[in-house]
């Protein structure tokens, strides 16, 4: 079919379909809308370790948020301290302050600092243990103290009167966190933490369940506190008292049941929920264990940067499936028509150096269309 001499035109359709063939559109769809998204995330404050969790991230139906440090502030400070009869507040300050003075805990450093304003007398600690995930226990001047909640004073032995517990509620009701102070196997008081709910937090919850997206807090805090945060945000699914296991197995069953979840988290006792679930959210300013844990990191520690990751994966995989059309169409039209398949009916064969040109042509649609990313707003 083809003109004289034929052999040379033969070749040079051969030539130009092995040049519009050549995949370098395709090799450049996914990997530079990936790398453009990641250096928005960059700019929004979303660092991502691994590019799957980009790509992952919209398809998350479940998420899971710790709330001291991610919900809240992570700043949390002593509203006031309690006594029980033969004690007094005085000596609850001093006792809570000392065995709490070499912790880097949230908890522990709010202590501290109610302690040094109230001019607290500090105590050499002997045999300081952390109780994971209930709080810390030592000696001091012979005596047992421990500071935490209730399942430690319930492991200490300690006796939770009646009327201690009803002023104990009235606080947790508050959404505020309770530590007991017990000496020997005494309940000498409590101190009353609280850590105010992060301003953005209730928008961004609220913006991400609209999108469907079921949010659960995980808390190892006690039920009654963990309700009252939960119903100031609207959240309808809670879990309260959990230890760090207790966490990582809830993300388990909702795996099992076919979920995908997301896990945002600040301490070291998320670490063992981050790395369990699909995709890890670290808050910035969090512990090193917890961002080493997780594939995302928000830098501000601001859960709006929730809500933008999942835009971002969002806009990432619709540009990733742009790129992928604009390389493939180019082949499906240019490899016939550089083959011959318009000579029988219009005369029309494709030159190398066209082939070439159509070639670049799609990996520069390509290449711009994945910068458009760089442009986009996250909120």
């Amino acid at each position: 079919w083809g003109p004289t001499p034929a052999f040379i035109f033969a070749m040079s359709n051969a030539v130009a379909v092995l040049i519009i063939s050549c995949p370098c559109a395709l090799g450049l769809a996914t990997p530079l809308s990936i790398m453009v998204g990641v250096g928005n995330g960059a700019q929004n404050g979303i660092l991502i370790k691994e590019a799957e969790a980009l790509e992952r991230f919209n398809q998350i139906d479940t998420l899971i948020i710790d709330k001291t440090g991610t919900i809240t502030e992570g700043k949390p400070s002593v509203e006031h301290v309690f006594a029980f009869a033969p004690f007094n507040e005085q000596q609850v300050i001093n006792l809570a302050t000392s065995i709490n003075q070499h912790s880097e805990h949230p908890l522990a450093t709010g202590t501290v600092n109610y302690g040094r304003t109230h001019n607290a007398t500090r105590y050499e600690i002997a045999a300081l243990s952390a109780v994971t995930g209930k709080g810390v226990t030592g000696e001091i001047e012979g005596q047992r103290i421990g500071l935490g909640n209730r399942a430690l004073m319930e492991q200490l032995q300690c006796e939770i009167t009646p009327e201690m517990e009803t002023q104990v509620i009235h606080e947790q009701n508050l959404g505020k966190t309770v530590s007991y102070l017990s000496i020997d196997d005494q309940i000498a008081g409590f101190v009353v933490i609280t850590d105010k709910i992060k301003a953005t937090s209730r928008a961004a919850l609220a913006t991400l369940m609209s999108e469907g997206v079921d949010v659960i807090m995980l808390t190892g805090d006690n039920h009654r506190t963990a309700k009252a945060v939960a119903q100031q945000l609207g959240l309808t699914d809670f879990g309260a008292e959990l230890l760090p296991d207790g966490k990582m197995h809830r993300i388990e069953a909702l795996q099992k049941a076919g979920n995908i979840v997301a896990m945002a988290g600040d301490g070291i006792n998320d670490a063992p929920a981050l790395a369990q679930a699909d995709i890890g959210i670290a808050m910035g300013t969090g512990t090193d264990v917890a961002i080493e844990s997780a594939e995302i990191t928000l830098i501000k520690g601001d859960l709006m940067g929730i809500v933008r990751a999942k835009h971002l994966s969002h806009y990432t995989m619709v540009n990733i499936r742009q790129n992928l059309f604009f390389a493939f169409v180019y082949n499906a039209l240019g490899i016939p028509i550089a083959a011959g398949i318009l000579y029988p009916f219009v005369g029309i064969l494709l030159s190398p150096m066209i082939a070439a040109a159509a070639m670049a042509a799609s990996s520069l649609c390509v290449i711009t269309n994945a910068l458009r990313l760089r442009n986009k707003r996250l909120d």
